[in-house]
């Protein structure tokens, strides 16, 4: 099952005005993810390499994009199978973004910016709307809270009983609750769960685990080391960690 795969995306983020000089892709992709709002440009395109990062969420370089509208089951979460047993949604939600960006043209559209800096786009591949067909093949939710764009096919889900429609399941917002409430009575203060790890190799990365992260409970914190707890994503991500990458 392939969780992580790397292919040409083109990204538009409609301002005004045009682009001095050139910029290459990774310095242009970090240049929009903490200016979001220069006015000076009408369209830019950043061409690199784009990975899954789960299945709602798109990386590129330093940016991760967040599809608009829905929200798909966690990396390591289960779901509830029709008539008994489980099935792996979340890998399969990744596995399912994986095959659509495949050798596809995708093309964003940003139309927001999360609390945690993650741009919340409408990706398109090939002109194929990507939550849109997750959605349609029951591999996501409709983010209600947020967007009602993609309720209808949920509906349509629904009545078929397709993907996490099959059973009666956890949201994954219920399913990042509970693992949250639960890594809560854990963590040292009570009140920040998050672990920030630092890697033992030569670049000593910075990466921060949240409670519903596969690993989570596998990842020890060694204050001495520099390692170190937070309340929240913005909070690590403010401070230098990024999301951990499991595939």
């Amino acid at each position: 099952m392939r969780l992580g795969c790397e292919w040409p995306i083109a990204f538009n983020w409609g301002l005004a005005g045009p682009l001095p000089g050139k910029l290459g892709s990774g310095a242009l992709a970090l240049l929009l993810f903490l200016s979001p709002a220069l006015a000076n440009l009408q369209s830019i395109a950043i061409e690199g390499e784009v990975r899954v990062f789960d299945g709602d969420t798109l990386e590129i370089g330093p940016v991760l994009i967040r599809l608009h509208g829905i929200d798909a089951p966690e990396k390591g979460q289960s779901c509830n199978a029709r008539g008994n047993g489980t099935w792996r949604c979340g890998a399969t939600a990744m596995d399912r973004l994986s095959d659509l960006i495949e050798g596809a043209e995708i093309a964003c559209e940003a139309l927001d910016r999360d609390p945690y800096g993650r741009i919340i786009a409408r990706c398109k591949a090939d002109g194929v709307d990507l939550a849109a067909t997750l959605m349609r093949e029951g591999l996501a939710w409709a983010f209600v809270e947020y967007s009602q764009d993609y309720v209808g096919l949920e509906d349509t889900a629904w009545s078929h009983a397709f993907g996490v429609w099959q059973a009666e399941t956890q949201t994954p917002w219920a399913y990042r609750d509970d693992k949250w409430n639960r890594a809560l009575a854990e963590a040292p203060d009570g009140k920040c769960p998050i672990k920030g790890n630092i890697g033992s190799g030569k670049d000593r990365l910075k990466i921060y685990h949240t409670p519903w992260s596969p690993n989570y409970g596998n990842t020890k914190i060694d204050v001495g080391k520099g390692e170190r707890w937070f309340c929240d994503e913005a909070e690590a991500m403010a401070a230098g960690w990024r999301a951990v990458d499991e595939r």
